[in-house]
């Protein structure tokens, strides 16, 4: 794929998951088309950029590392309370689209491990205890999880 058209292909998928929240069925078709480009090669790009999603995400979305430094120092106890508190495994989006749980290999603070990232703002040095401060930090009301 020419250089020109994998710029623009970037472009209109961050545009389609802006506007949808994420890259549907529809999208792909619509870009592959517009670009003269087969599907594949769409899916292709959009399967390989973590930050574009085929499925929809929550109006939060809320990252744990699990690297080497995070996950020696407590990360998947975290990771088990979040999926405790939310109701839901990591790769998934609460039934209410309020959460969206994932994992990441490392974000690059080995140093303030275990590192939470909620909406785009890393929180360092995590604990259990700390979990659902985190997510009522968001504004939402975490009881309505506990009512799905």
């Amino acid at each position: 794929m020419e250089d020109r058209k994998r710029g623009q292909l970037i472009h209109l998928l961050h545009q389609a998951q802006s506007e949808e929240g994420y890259i549907s069925a529809n999208a792909i078709s619509s870009i592959a088309e517009k670009l003269n480009i087969s599907e594949g090669e769409v899916f292709g790009v959009v399967t390989f950029y973590k930050a574009f999603s085929l499925r929809p995400q929550g109006k939060h979305k809320v990252t744990i590392c699990m690297g080497t430094a995070c996950h020696v120092r407590g990360a998947p106890l975290i990771l088990d309370e979040l999926e405790r508190t939310l109701g839901i495994p990591a790769g998934e989006t609460t039934e209410d689209g309020l959460f969206t749980l994932e994992t990441v290999n490392c974000v690059g603070a080995c140093a303030l491990g275990p590192i939470v990232i909620v909406d785009g703002e890393y929180h360092g040095q995590v604990k259990s205890r700390e979990v659902r401060k985190l997510l009522e930090n968001t504004g939402e009301n975490l009881n309505r999880l506990k009512e799905q």
